[in-house]
């Protein structure tokens, strides 16, 4: 074979399928095996019911599982007020301070932590803009 001559990929056209119409639905071993499993599901909860009820605790949890979605815990909303004019600070040790008397859930303490500390970067930047506004200002000498 000389060097130059490249060797052909597949005999399939690019597009083309070698199985147009592809394999049959209900020909695979899950579903052959989920319709066995459903020929037999009435039983099957049947029994396990049974065994839920004489005391089996794997069978009562994989029911409820199965039947109940699992339970989220709610946290209500909570007014709270915080001092203003004594800056940001004031603010966080007011949050965990509710959090500490139980006026708060620490959850909600800490998402309202996290929102003052990006309201702060938000400030810093809004600060620093700013600051390098004025400075450009005082360099092209148009002091402000």
């Amino acid at each position: 074979m000389e060097p130059t001559e490249k060797k052909k990929r597949g005999k399939w056209k690019a597009g083309e399928s070698g199985n147009p119409n592809g394999r049959p639905p209900g020909v695979g071993e899950v579903t052959k095996l989920r319709d066995s499993i459903a020929a037999h599901l009435p039983e099957i909860i049947t029994q396990l019911v049974t065994k839920a009820k004489e005391g089996d605790a794997q069978a009562a949890r994989l029911l409820l599982e199965r039947v109940l979605p699992p339970m989220k815990p709610i946290e209500q909303a909570v007014a709270l007020s915080l001092p203003t004019g004594e800056g940001m600070t004031a603010q966080g040790v007011a949050i965990v301070q509710a959090v500490a008397a139980g006026i708060l859930a620490p959850g909600q303490g800490a998402q309202l932590l996290t929102g003052l500390g990006s309201l702060a970067r938000i400030r810093e930047i809004d600060e620093l803009e700013k600051r390098i506004t004025k400075l450009e200002g005082i360099k092209n000498g148009n002091a402000q």
